[in-house]
């Protein structure tokens, strides 16, 4: 391990929506913020092909340039943006002390202020059809994307409420929704099963699990098998939407920072205050409601903003 260590006012851990926002308003607050974007740069959006519901794209953009304009955005604000995993990390429980983190297991940083998007992993079923499609009608948000299937049949794969959600909100737009739900049951509250029961264009398969998703380069159809019979049969549909949940990427803060039983961070009341002093919290590493990128830059402006305001108390 290098003996440097490097010491600064703000370190985000995390690129995407939230940490690209933070970024920008840490820059222009003169706190020179430092980034290191993780494996994925830019964040889930990198996946999606085209966002349509983030504001001031009146025709949309490819998720891909929307992150290299934000990215953009707050390098013009002298944000130091750097390729890096944090591999460990040492948060101080005073008031002012200052934070050690490790990135890519050799580089020591100690920062005033650390603010954290590193966002969270949808869970996909990780078929090689389903992967090699995903961007071309394979989603995990029927938010984002549902509007591109307006009028047509689609699938949503779960059987909890989050799957419930996103058949309900599909079934709006779209012509049919079939619910794959591989047990016997659906794990979705009754309020939601009944909504879900009384929406005339959703049908739910039970104990049906998809074998593969099929189409070359877009969705054509999936092909399921009921895993009771084994009996398999394909479903003509242009979308495959799972909804088996999402993966807080937060295991390196275990022990450290407080968070809920699936993981996400906690943050205090209306801020993104974590339970230690100059730690923050944005995007959906803490938001499992929303997890949409504009409502992920709000948090990242608000973050960089109760990061100045600390420093400023220091004084």
């Amino acid at each position: 391990m290098s003996n440097e260590i490097e010491q600064i006012k703000c370190l985000i851990i995390g690129s995407g929506p939230a940490g690209y926002t933070a970024a920008i308003y840490a820059a222009r607050a003169d706190m020179k913020p430092v980034m290191y974007t993780g494996m994925q740069m830019g964040g889930q959006l990198t996946t999606t092909t085209e966002v349509d519901n983030f504001p001031g794209y009146p025709d949309g953009v490819d998720g891909n340039a929307l992150m290299e304009d934000l990215k953009k955005q707050a390098e013009r604000f002298d944000t130091e943006v750097r390729f890096g995993v944090v591999t460990g990390v040492e948060f101080n429980k005073k008031v002012g002390g200052m934070h050690k983190v490790t990135v890519d297991g050799s580089k020591v940083i100690e920062a005033k202020t650390v603010i954290i998007s590193t966002g969270a992993t949808a869970k996909y079923l990780n078929i090689p059809s389903e992967q090699k499609l995903i961007g071309g009608g394979v989603s995990a948000c029927a938010t984002c994307d549902g509007f591109f299937y307006k009028g047509q049949d689609v699938v949503v794969v779960g059987a909890g409420d989050t799957a419930a959600e996103e058949a309900t909100y599909l079934a709006n737009i779209c012509k049919k929704v079939t619910v794959l739900v591989r047990k016997d049951y659906m794990r979705a509250s009754k309020a939601m099963q009944h909504r879900v029961n009384n929406t005339p264009n959703i049908e739910v398969k039970f104990n049906t699990e998809i074998d593969e998703v099929l189409g070359e380069n877009v969705v054509e159809g999936v092909r399921v098998f009921n895993n009771i019979t084994n009996e398999k049969s394909e479903i003509p549909v242009t979308g495959v939407f799972i909804a088996i949940g999402h993966k807080p990427n937060t295991d390196i803060f275990k022990g450290v920072l407080e968070m809920d039983d699936v993981g996400y961070l906690i943050t205090k009341g209306k801020t993104t205050k974590t339970n230690l002093p100059g730690i923050f919290a944005c995007g959906d590493v803490q938001d499992k409601e929303y997890r949409q990128a504009v409502t992920a830059a709000g948090t990242g402006c608000m973050a960089a903003l109760d990061a100045e305001r600390y420093l400023g108390s220091l004084i």
